[in-house]
């Protein structure tokens, strides 16, 4: 296991085969920083262009295609003490006639966010809110691997790859795993939220730069087909599509065959799943939707297929 210290110089607003900027080994621990989804970092200063930049990609040696890239988020911490978001609901969001009749002009809010004290305090525009103040609830909008077939995708969506999931519960100690397309895996990360509400509605979450500790191993031999993630009280699965209808298609199914994995039989994880599932709406903003599927990890121990913890 090694320490890595890494200072990007360079960005990428799409996931796919880049340069690496540095090789590491599975069990390797980097701690490096992100910039905004503008591109602004830890002195707001803006350092390459907009569009979600990553940080990356990381090449971990050993990693091949049809292996698991595990990822741990150990630290997510904002950096700085201006965070910015926009302002209004996005209109795919809204009834038609309500975009017509109601829509409001665009513009951005600027917000004080103060690591000691945890909160992020609202200081423009002037509104009924006031100073409204809100804990910090840090997380990564995203994130993934080099995809398939030699695609870059843009950071503006997700994939089977992972992408701009823009789900909340991607954060501070938090384990992701990734399947792996291309040698190397090529692990990117960016677009730190101070704060996000579900489904990153206005399009952004309090943007901010970050300062990232992240630590990786690799699971040989071990094919997943979505992102799956798990937390102290969770199992999780990640579908991203569009339509909506779609991407809980396909978390649902990946989490189905995680269940098989851990030795439940087929009819038996339906059963459990019909009564004990829970969904997480990740980003409904971009070209494609982020619908989590979830399920305790307390009812996986009381069934017996549970006992890694």
């Amino acid at each position: 296991m090694a320490i890595h210290h890494f200072e990007p110089t360079v960005y990428h607003t799409a996931i796919g085969a880049h340069e690496p900027v540095l090789h590491i080994k599975s069990s390797d621990t980097v701690f490096t920083t992100t910039v905004d989804n503008a591109g602004y970092d830890a002195t707001d200063t803006q350092v390459t262009p907009g569009g979600n930049p990553q940080t990356g990609p990381f090449y971990i040696d050993t990693a091949e295609p049809g292996d698991t890239l595990v990822v741990r988020f150990d630290k997510l911490l904002p950096n700085r003490k201006i965070g910015r978001t926009a302002t209004v609901v996005a209109p795919n969001v809204l009834d038609p006639h309500y975009v017509a009749s109601e829509m409001l002009e665009a513009d951005r809010a600027e917000w004080h966010v103060d690591v000691e004290a945890w909160t992020a305090t609202l200081i423009s525009p002037e509104t009924q809110l006031g100073n409204l103040t809100l804990p910090l609830e840090p997380m990564v909008g995203c994130f993934g691997v080099a995809p398939p077939r030699g695609q870059a995708i843009s950071t503006a969506t997700s994939s089977t790859h992972g992408g701009n999931m823009d789900y909340r519960g991607f954060k501070e100690g938090v384990t992701v795993y990734l399947p792996v397309f291309v040698s190397g895996a090529l692990f990117h990360l960016g677009d730190g939220h101070a704060v996000q509400g579900d489904g990153e509605i206005v399009g952004t979450g309090i943007e901010i730069s970050f300062d990232v500790q992240f630590t990786v191993e690799v699971i040989k031999e071990k094919s997943i087909n979505l992102p799956r993630a798990e937390n102290e009280e969770y199992i999780l699965t990640a579908g991203n599509a569009r339509p909506l209808d779609q991407a809980v298609q396909h978390a649902t199914t990946e989490l189905l065959r995680w269940l098989g994995e851990l030795g439940l039989e087929k009819r038996a994880a339906h059963i459990l799943l019909g009564q004990t599932v829970e969904y997480d709406m990740g980003n409904v903003f971009d070209p494609a939707y982020t619908m989590v599927c979830k399920i305790k990890k307390s009812i996986l121990r009381d069934i017996g297929i549970w006992d890694t913890d």
